[in-house]
């Protein structure tokens, strides 16, 4: 099956940077391109306007002028990028993922239409983060060009997300030609007692992080692999501060310790939310949560 890129365009500056990138991400995995912008009844879905009518939402030449623009745009751009752009009725949030069930992979914008400056995250990227059934690509930050140099970073704790991050990590990193480089954080020795109290017994954080490095070489020959160990506080401002000199940061969905009622863990949270560059967000085909 040849699942298409698929990114959420609502014509705001952030989903068309989004859709840039979902261009490449389709031109880099040879899949076509499939803009999708969801549409809701300007009064809400379902909600009458007359006892006569329903008020079932319906496109609107103005979103079909944007996608069609957008599309095209990318085409001229891209050459041999294969485009397709389609209105669907629902919500943006629960039409991208949706749509996450037959995708490559979901690329949307940190903020879109409606979104107040204070809000560090959209909605609707959250609840694709949250709940797609593929990888996610969240594009940061919205109000700076994307870079496309520096290696692709990845998050390991031992956790099985964080092995599937590695994997998608190293995917990147062979597509783009660059490094890769994963990184372990463990606790600042503030004291014995605190440390051990957040250092899992018989945990070798070097050993960890060796045993994911040659991971990521064996499957990958060729690739240049780089394992970093970094003493913070949390993993999380750490991730962050690398993000500062990286093309992409992977995460899983949550990591050691998460909470098994969190669809998103506090890390992946904190990342999608404050990266200084795109954040992949690791999710398996066809997980269920």
């Amino acid at each position: 099956m040849n699942r298409p890129v698929v990114v959420g365009v609502d014509g705001s500056p952030a989903s068309l940077a989004a859709a840039e990138e979902a261009a490449r991400a389709a031109v880099l995995r040879d899949r076509p391109l499939h803009l999708v912008h969801g549409y809701l009844h300007p009064l809400g879905y379902g909600v009458p306007i007359n006892p006569y009518d329903l008020g079932v939402p319906a496109p609107t030449e103005a979103a079909q002028t944007m996608l069609d623009h957008a599309a095209g745009d990318l085409a001229e751009r891209w050459p041999g990028l294969r485009v397709e752009v389609r209105q669907v009725p629902g919500g943006p949030g629960a039409t991208l993922v949706e749509e996450s069930h037959r995708a490559e992979l979901v690329v949307v914008g940190s903020r879109g239409l409606g979104g107040f400056a204070g809000l560090l995250l959209g909605s609707v990227s959250t609840q694709v983060a949250a709940h797609a059934r593929c990888p996610v690509l969240v594009v940061r930050p919205a109000d700076q060009p994307v870079r496309t140099d520096g290696p692709v970073v990845v998050g390991v704790d031992g956790s099985e997300a964080a092995e599937l991050a590695v994997g998608y990590g190293a995917d990147e990193a062979v597509r783009r030609g660059g490094e890769l480089v994963l990184v372990h954080v463990v606790p600042e020795e503030v004291g014995r007692g605190e440390a051990a109290a957040v250092v899992p017994p018989g945990d070798d954080p070097g050993a960890l992080l060796d045993t994911a490095v040659a991971a990521a070489r064996g499957s990958r020959p060729g690739l240049a692999v780089t394992g970093r160990t970094i003493r913070a506080t949390s993993p999380a401002p750490a991730l962050i501060e690398a993000s500062a000199e990286a093309a992409l940061v992977v995460v899983g969905t949550r990591g050691r310790g998460g909470f098994t009622g969190m669809l998103l863990g506090s890390v992946s949270q904190a990342l999608v939310q404050h990266a200084r560059c795109p954040v992949l967000v690791a999710h398996p085909y066809g997980q269920a949560h």
